[in-house]
């Protein structure tokens, strides 16, 4: 009943508003009508006309009713500067804060049912930021103050909180649009349109975002460095920490426009995909599948043969490989490019300086206008009872303790369902292992759809894998591990224990935390990759949210241009398309959403599927496992996403990131040439197919008739 009063008096104030065409006089030439008419009553009764014109702009703001700028100019129009100004101040604020509680109590917990999701960027912001996010908003009125108001009330800020920063917040604005009122209160002819005053007013007016964006600079700024002394000149433009893919991109960048810049790397050049990631585990997942054709050779009309794998050979050609790669991101390469490259441990001593351990021994202190920390990554290992006294290996340790085996690890047992998991646990399986995969889920590849899971289940058991899913590792004993499921626990038996449960952010020994910088998970940045301190800025697996090579080289340009040269312009981090391969064989390839995910963000959407046993080219390399899914709102041609199951899956996803990042549809796949036979015909067939289901059935059947008529 009381959500039905609020409704009612807001609907009792919209009638009123149209009924008594309220709007003819919140204009221009109204405000002049009322000036004029009510000039001499005002004088003589100042309270009643103050006191009315303020209810009124109260009821306005409240029933989010367009008028209340002109209300404004004609508080300016009517009582001047400085009468104008705090009568708009308080009135804005009571109005808006009604308004704010209506949407609060009628509308907040329905709209967070429903587009919860979609409001979770605006919460986040003020969890962030609290009263300083609702500040900024006022002072540069990105949004309408009242749709503000309306969405301010969905969220969780406090009543208080909202009602006192709305009243600071929007008093430049108000200042402004009374000051411009009280000249238009002095035209008398349309010449005076053109008065120096008024000119200057709504000149002010517009310089309002700008005046209130340096305003919000000085404030965050102030705040945020408060206990820290500047230094007045720098040694460096810009310090990189970390010389993983984020970090030489940046450094790469900040070369190339021949800002000083140096690289702190203490480990290997080129960071975990290098040396222990992307790299080695392609080369040894290539061996794998060469391995695996020999034995499957009957599939191509050959005979198959048991391969005889020398693994420490294997490994050597891994290694092999990496140094194959290494002068990519060596030391003299970027040296050579111009930047300093300095080898040890770096940690901030405050917001602009560093000080790094240097390998060699000593210490070297350095200040820089900006800095760029990309870090990375390193495995987690769970906090399993027995773990820690196991031998256990990661993604990082095994290459070196696998260089020392002749034989590929007779029993393997592997911890994770994930895509790493999933790659090595191949991998091994094809080059001899006895492989055992443990995943707490349900399933592997828990992120896909259901479907694309079952699938990477059945190629893993096809190598040999066995999978064990619902299983939760509970306990090490030397060589067995102990895993509970629904029906009891498993005792896993191993000689190799390889724990793949995922990659946390590197955090520690860099300082961060003596300066105040939040780091739960991932080290937190603004969009525009920044930290807590605008001259700090993060990029690459230690910013999130997406753990990918690919990711972070795009996290690098952003965040060392807009170190750079943030002074004029900054970028936002664009993550609207980003793929994703899992490289198992074959591989699995994904941009965008997944049924699965369109499902629980409630978008709407249907699916265009093709399977490859249908392809030529599949069919003539005996590539006929996999399909292309893509999802596309209902009746059009635009692709919400992509998934992708085949042999070079990952290449054929290209053509659907390239549609996807310039909004390219399925009927411009369709209608450009592809080679023929080429495995990526298979997205022009998946086109045709979408085409197919959404072909016009009614201009068709005209169109059938049409030609029975040519016929005669």
């Amino acid at each position: 009943m009381k959500k039905i009063a609020i409704l009612a008096a807001l609907a009792a104030i919209v009638a009123a508003y149209f009924y008594f065409d309220l709007g003819a006089y919140l204009s221009l030439e109204g405000i002049k009508q009322i000036a004029a008419d009510i000039d001499t009553f005002y004088r003589e009764n100042p309270a009643l006309v103050l006191g009315a014109f303020f209810l009124i702009y109260v009821a306005v703001t409240a029933a989010s009713l367009p008028g209340a700028a002109i209300m404004t100019l004609a508080a300016g129009a009517l009582f001047g500067l400085v009468t104008g100004t705090i009568l708009v101040s308080f009135a804005s604020t009571i109005g808006a804060t009604l308004a704010f509680l209506a949407s609060r109590y009628v509308l907040r917990d329905s709209v967070e049912s429903r587009f919860g999701e979609r409001l979770k960027a605006i919460n986040q912001g003020l969890e962030r930021d609290g009263a300083f996010y609702l500040f900024s908003l006022r002072m540069i009125p990105i949004f309408p103050f009242f749709v503000i108001n309306l969405v301010m009330g969905l969220t969780r800020i406090r009543t208080w909180t909202f009602a006192w920063v709305s009243q600071i917040g929007m008093l430049l604005g108000t200042i402004a649009y009374v000051n411009a009122g009280t000249q238009l209160a002095q035209i008398e002819s349309t010449s005076g349109l053109l008065s120096p005053m008024l000119i200057g007013s709504f000149v002010f007016l517009a310089f309002v975002p700008w005046i209130a964006k340096g305003i919000i600079g000085v404030m965050k700024r102030r705040k945020v460095y408060k206990g820290f002394s500047k230094p007045k000149s720098f040694d460096r433009n810009l310090i990189v920490i970390g010389a993983g893919s984020a970090g030489l991109v940046s450094a790469y960048i900040a070369a190339q426009v021949k800002a000083k810049v140096t690289l702190v790397e203490a480990n290997e050049m080129g960071g975990d995909c290098l040396n222990t990631g992307c790299v080695p585990s392609k080369a040894l997942i290539k061996s794998a599948k060469v391995a695996a054709t020999m034995r499957h050779a009957d599939k191509y009309g050959l005979k198959p043969v048991e391969p005889d794998v020398p693994f420490r050979d294997t490994i050597a050609r891994v290694m092999d490989t990496i140094k194959a790669i290494e002068p990519h991101d060596s030391v003299e390469r970027y040296t050579g490019l111009g930047v300093d490259v300095v080898k040890g441990y770096a940690k901030f001593l405050d917001p602009w300086t560093v000080e790094i351990a240097l390998n060699d021994g000593g210490t070297q202190k350095l200040t820089a206008r900006s800095i760029i920390i990309a870090s990375g990554a390193e495995p987690m290992v769970p906090p399993i009872e027995g773990i820690e006294g196991s031998d256990y290996l990661t993604s990082e340790t095994m290459w070196v303790a696998f260089a020392q085996m002749d034989a590929a690890p007779e029993r393997v047992a592997v911890l994770g369902g994930g895509p790493i998991g999933c790659e090595l646990s191949q991998a091994l399986a094809r080059l001899g292992s006895k492989v055992t995969q443990v995943e707490m889920e349900d399933r592997v590849l828990g992120r896909e759809d259901e479907d694309v899971s079952a699938l990477a289940k059945s190629v893993l058991e096809d190598a040999g894998v066995d999978v064990l899913t619902g299983h939760k590792a509970v306990t090490v004993e030397g060589g067995t591990l102990f895993a509970e499921y629904e029906g009891g626990t498993r005792e896993i038996g191993f000689d190799t224990l390889i724990v793949a449960v995922g990659r946390k952010a590197r955090l520690t020994g860099f300082g961060l935390e003596e300066l105040g910088v939040d780091t739960n998970r991932t080290v937190t940045t603004d969009e525009f990759l920044a930290t807590k301190f605008p001259n700090i800025f993060a990029a690459g697996d230690v910013a999130g949210p997406y753990q990918f090579t690919h990711v972070a080289s795009h996290q690098a340009w952003y965040a060392s241009v807009n170190a750079l040269f943030g002074q004029f312009r900054k970028f936002k981090a664009d993550y609207r398309v980003i793929p994703a391969v899992t490289f198992l064989d074959p591989e699995f390839a994904r941009v965008g959403l997944n049924e699965t995910e369109a499902k629980e963000q409630g978008t709407d959407y249907e699916v265009t599927t093709y399977e490859l046993d249908d392809l030529d080219r599949a069919i003539a390399e005996s590539e006929t496992r996999g399909f292309v899914k893509v999802l596309t709102p209902p009746g059009k041609d635009k692709v919400l996403g992509a998934t992708i199951v085949g042999a070079h899956a990952g290449e054929l996803l290209a053509e659907y990131v390239l549609a996807m990042k310039h909004n390219i549809g399925l009927n411009k796949i369709l209608g450009t040439i592809h080679s023929y036979p080429t495995m990526a015909e298979a997205n022009k067939f998946a086109a045709g197919n979408w085409k197919k289901a959404n072909k016009p059935e009614a201009v068709l059947k005209w169109v059938e008739k049409y030609f029975n008529w040519r016929r005669g």
